[in-house]
């Protein structure tokens, strides 16, 4: 019953990462999605973040769900010595995997800016503070 829980969340995982991508990659600065208004796109790239922090939980439980079984199975006099398993590479890279995703949704849910932080300050138009005319060609030979 767990093996088919275990799957369950894997699938889980898998199905929300992938709208974490859709929703990530509609809150790039470089798409169109959203408009162009800094500020909601910012919120969405948290939201795809958010949303990738649930997919690397939902993996992260998944597997340490399984490698108890087989820490249980494996130290229980119950279980034939014949049937008892041993962690595998795909334990290890599935929580190497959902550490990095749960890294990855972190780093991007922290990329929202703070309030009052949203204008669009360019640089300073010509003639700012130094208001020197501007020199000829012959201050340079």
């Amino acid at each position: 019953m767990y093996l088919h829980a275990t799957r369950a969340l894997m699938v889980v995982s898998i199905v929300v990462g992938i709208f974490g991508m859709a929703i990530s990659a509609m809150g790039m600065k470089c798409t169109k999605c959203g408009g162009d208004d800094n500020v909601k796109k910012a919120r969405i790239a948290m939201t795809g973040g958010l949303v990738f922090l649930l997919a690397g939980l939902a993996a992260l439980i998944a597997c340490s769900w399984y490698g108890n079984q087989i820490i249980r199975d494996f130290y229980s006099p119950l279980t034939p010595i014949n049937t008892k398993y041993e962690f595998g590479a795909g334990v290890f890279l599935g929580w190497a995997g959902s550490l990095l995703v749960i890294l990855g949704g972190a780093l991007l849910s922290c990329s929202c800016p703070r309030k009052g932080n949203y204008s669009n300050k360019g640089y300073p138009k010509s003639g700012g503070a130094r208001t020197k005319p501007p020199s000829s060609g012959k201050d340079y030979v």
